[in-house]
């Protein structure tokens, strides 16, 4: 996980998630505790700009300063995946406004923030394999990914005069809740051999012979975030064991 990789590093973590009843995330700031380093878990949704406003100034106000930014909200898999044809205005703009939008919203207020400071920051982006490769049935989302890496160029090329980085991260499939779908019958129903043979399938069309893990994504995260990355920015970074190569 991120807020975990990242505070043994030494960095102050806000956590935010969706008002959904998840848990994840308040579990996530106990850990970040247990290495000493204070956490605040908080509501978000980042499609609304008042409500990042908000977690912005209380930011500010716990720790005094916000250097670094990880963009990491998505819609979860749904009615998105389907054929053009039959894909609803509804579920295309679930998609959008939550992946590309949020990320807009989001960044534009922390670099707001970072600017006012005048110490630089990082801000990272959370893209995909399908922001650089589009796949059957899953238009939206795609859509959404290629967005979000031209809006981290742009970005970058803004904020770079103020040593501000903005990088995108581009994970391969990995073997997370999020690919539970692949286990969903027809009928709605949930069959865990169904998503394991999934996996295995998409697994073996990887040159390394697996799936992307959260460590193999949180790793990168953490570099980006760090000094050693202070002359990398601009770039949608592939962590795709090779099934991705431009």
């Amino acid at each position: 996980m991120v807020v975990t990789d990242l505070a043994p590093r030494g960095v102050r973590v806000v956590p935010t998630k969706p008002d959904s009843g998840w848990r994840g995330i308040e579990d996530a700031a106990v850990e970040v505790e247990k290495e000493g380093r204070r956490a605040l878990a908080l509501t978000l949704d980042v499609r609304a700009a008042a409500e990042i406003d908000a977690v912005i100034a209380k930011t500010l106000a716990a720790f005094g300063r916000l250097d670094i930014l990880v963009n990491n909200a998505a819609a979860p898999p749904a009615a998105d995946r389907a054929p053009v044809v039959e894909l609803s205005e509804e579920a295309w703009d679930v998609v959008l406004d939550t992946n590309l939008k949020g990320t807009y919203l989001c960044a534009r207020a922390a670099a707001a923030a970072m600017l006012r400071q005048r110490r630089g920051g990082r801000i990272i982006n959370l893209s995909s394999n399908c922001g650089k490769l589009g796949y059957a049935r899953m238009a939206a989302y795609c859509a959404s990914k290629f967005g979000v890496i031209g809006f981290t160029q742009a970005l970058a090329m803004e904020l770079a005069p103020a040593g501000i980085t903005v990088n995108a991260i581009c994970p391969g499939a990995a073997d997370t809740d999020r690919l539970d779908y692949l286990g969903r019958r027809p009928d709605g129903s949930f069959d865990p051999d169904r998503r394991a043979t999934e996996m295995a399938t998409r697994a073996a069309a990887v040159p390394l012979g697996r799936l992307a893990t959260v460590d193999d994504v949180a790793e990168l995260t953490a570099f980006l975030a760090s000094d050693a990355a202070s002359y990398i920015t601009a770039q949608a970074i592939n962590v795709a064991g090779g099934s991705i190569t431009h």
